[in-house]
């Protein structure tokens, strides 16, 4: 018996997850003064990028999976505001900014693919 759920198996939810962990990694390296400031703020972005990655492909209507898909993008870009911020405060350097933003990148042009397909068909 296969103890998979059928999320796990997509590649946003793949990416969004490596995202993730990739940002809380990222941010153990913020000062500690930012632990309820932007430190908190990327780990929820991040996580709420793959959690309505998970909740978008649960959903029944297209309208509804279209909408998750929608909050995840936003969310990723509210991690790319975020990282921009970190960089300019000098908690990353230009190497980690750049990685990120490519993994960003990569991710939104997924997650804007499943939310287009599902307005297309609705």
């Amino acid at each position: 018996m296969e103890n998979t759920f059928n999320f796990e198996n997509l590649e946003a939810y793949k990416k969004a997850k490596e995202f993730t962990v990739y940002i809380y990694r990222i941010t153990k390296i913020f000062p500690d003064n930012e632990r309820f400031g932007l430190i908190s703020q990327l780990r929820r972005a991040s996580v709420s990028v793959m959690s309505n990655i998970v909740e978008g492909n649960a959903r029944i209507t297209n309208k509804d999976k279209a909408r998750f898909f929608s909050i995840s993008y936003s969310s990723l870009m509210e991690v790319v505001s975020q990282i921009e911020l970190s960089f300019e405060l000098e908690y990353i350097n230009e190497k980690q900014k750049d990685f990120i933003r490519q993994k960003a990148y990569k991710l939104s042009k997924i997650i804007s693919g499943l939310r287009w397909s599902f307005i297309k068909n609705n």
